[in-house]
Parts: C-alpha cells; sequence; structure tokens
C-alpha cells in the first residue's frame, strides 16, 4: 500500500493523491509495497527502495548509511495493535533535504497514531526532517505505552505469585496449573520487552546518525528535538532495564515454587515408602515358613500380628510430625 502526505504555501501536511506526481509529495509512506509501487517511488525519487531481506541487516553499516544523496536508515519496530500478539519487523527510512520515505511491514500502533493526529492537527510544516522526528516521537511513545503495559502485567503476576489476599491452599493440579499459566504470561513478557529492548536500540542508533549527518541542515529547534529524543529513548531503556530485571526475579521465584511443589511431591513419597518398610518387616517375619513360630499357635496371634503392623506404620508418622517433616 502507498500513501504519500504534502504541505503547501499556507496548506498543512494532507493527504497525497496516491496516483498522483510522487515527486511533489515530501512524505511516501510505502507500507508491504508491491514492485510496482517501489518502482514508481524510485522513479519520482531517484532513491533505492530496500527490500524486507536488506532492512533486516543486523550489521551497523546496512542499517545507517549515507550514499551522498539520501540518508538510508532501519530499524526493528514491534507492532502490538489492541488484542494482538506483538510482530516484529523491520523498518526502513529514507531521509534527505526534500524527501522522506517509508517502508514498513506491519500496521503498527505508532504510524497509526501519528496519522490519527495529522487528521486531527495537521503539522503546518512539511519539512521531512520534521516529519521524520515527529514519527520518532510516535514511535518513542509507544514503546513508552508498551513499558506501562508491561509494567502493569508484572505488577499483576507479582501478586499472583506472592499474594495470599482471597486464595486458600493450592496442591496439585490446580497448583500446577496456575504456575504454568505464570510461566506462559512470563514468556509472552519476555518476548515483548526483548522486542522493546531492539526497538528502543534502533531508535538509539539512528537519532545521533542522523544529528552528525544532517548537521548542515537541521535547525537549531529540531536539534533540541534529536536531544530530547535521545533523554527519553535512555530513560526509557533505563526502564526496560529494572523491568528485565523485575521479570528476572518473577521468573526465578516462579521456578522456585516449581521446585518446591516437586521436593513437596518427592518429600511425601519418601515418607510413604519409610513409613511402609517397618510393617512390611513384620509381615514378612510371621509370613516366613517356619514350623515353630510362638504366636501361630496364640489364640491372640492374629491381633497381636496387626497391632504391630499398625503401630509400626503409625509410630513413624508421629514423629515426622513431631520434627515438622509433615
Amino acid at each position: 500500500m502507498l500513501g504519500a502526505y504534502a504541505a503547501r504555501e499556507g496548506i498543512p501536511l494532507c493527504d497525497f493523491p496516491a496516483e498522483g506526481d510522487l515527486s511533489q509529495a515530501q512524505w511516501i509512506d510505502l507500507l508491504n509495497p508491491t514492485d510496482e509501487e517501489k518502482a514508481r517511488v524510485q522513479a519520482a525519487t531517484g532513491l533505492e527502495v530496500s527490500t524486507e531481506d536488506e532492512l533486516s541487516e543486523i550489521e551497523t553499516s546496512s542499517r545507517l548509511f549515507y550514499d551522498g544523496t539520501a540518508i538510508y536508515l532501519s530499524m526493528p519496530l514491534v507492532a502490538k495493535m489492541d488484542g494482538m500478539p506483538a510482530d516484529v519487523r523491520p523498518i526502513g527510512f529514507i531521509l534527505n533535504r526534500e524527501k522522506l520515505v517509508t517502508i514498513r511491514f506491519n500496521r503498527s500502533r505508532a504510524f497509526h497514531n501519528f496519522l490519527e493526529t495529522q487528521h486531527r492537527k495537521p503539522m503546518e510544516s512539511g519539512e521531512p526532517i520534521d516529519i521524520f522526528l515527529s514519527l520518532l516521537e510516535a514511535i518513542s511513545d509507544r514503546m513508552s505505552d508498551l513499558l506501562e503495559n508491561m509494567r502493569d502485567e508484572l505488577d499483576a503476576v507479582s501478586k499472583q505469585i506472592f499474594s495470599d489476599a482471597g486464595a486458600g491452599p493450592k496442591h496439585g493440579r490446580r497448583l500446577d496449573n496456575e504456575l504454568q499459566s505464570v510461566l506462559k504470561r512470563l514468556g509472552r513478557a519476555a518476548d515483548l520487552m526483548s522486542s522493546i529492548r531492539d526497538s528502543l536500540l534502533g531508535v538509539g542508533r539512528i537519532l545521533p546518525y542522523v544529528g552528525q549527518i544532517a548537521a548542515t541542515w537541521i535547525d537549531r529547534e529540531n536539534r533540541e528535538r534529536l536531544k530530547s529524543l535521545r533523554q527519553d529513548i535512555t530513560s526509557l531503556s533505563d526502564y526496560d532495564g529494572h523491568l528485565n530485571n523485575k521479570l528476572q526475579f518473577l521468573l526465578d521465584a516462579t521456578l522456585g515454587l516449581i521446585n518446591n511443589a516437586q521436593n513437596n511431591i518427592i518429600k511425601v513419597l519418601t515418607v510413604v515408602s519409610v513409613v511402609g518398610v517397618p510393617p512390611t518387616l513384620i509381615a514378612s517375619i510371621y509370613g516366613m515358613n517356619f514350623k515353630d513360630i510362638p504366636e501361630l499357635n496364640w489364640t491372640y496371634g492374629y491381633p497381636y500380628g496387626i497391632a504391630m503392623i499398625v503401630l509400626s506404620a503409625v509410630l513413624p508418622l508421629i514423629w515426622f510430625k513431631v520434627r515438622g517433616w509433615l
């Protein structure tokens, strides 16, 4: 899909007819572009539109470079629309004085929010650098929202793990199911946090590079915006590290609970096996095939044997209880 936007004298940034002359647009947005759309953009702008595989390269030299006519930038962008799983795909920016071209392969909430804002309150400036910085600010805001959601999710998991309020003792299958649920929630949180971290790292690399390469055509106001963005990304990265530490703590706590549950099972099996040894020994003694066993001819021999078996099983249980092992 191809979207184009332009601002003219006295007219703020607005939609530009996609079938029009793209050389007149300040911002061209490509979403899952077809070969025909890429060819149109390349013909109108003279800029090389990268493929998804090219944008996925992880080398810094592939993600950030300047060919003398435009700055080519790429980064992973996590997209998480409401009610949908997170999707991480590369996004590309091609920036020069006259044009901004964005190439993306998922429907990012950051772009969605930015475009909605433009429809309500369009930007007065159509300068590509202004649009570019506004997009990065929208991405930063979205990363902040995702981290806030992640904080709430980890708080909820923490309460589920450690809070006893309103909950009776959990044993057996009920406990297993709850711990499995917690592990799955923590696993999903870890995946999303890793994706957020990659996106923050990408923005953090882009900002100083653009500030250096485009220093001659960035005005003072936009230099301040760049500086503010770098501070925001740094603070978000620090907060991401804090949440990652909390997630690791909750994961360790959950695994500790699972280990305790397994130890309890082993303890029960050990007690059962120990309690069963004395009765088995007594029954084995009186089950031996010797002719002369005194109790065999005794009137109370049978109840005596049963009492010995029961007593030999009960005494270890009492001992375990006194020692606090049960």
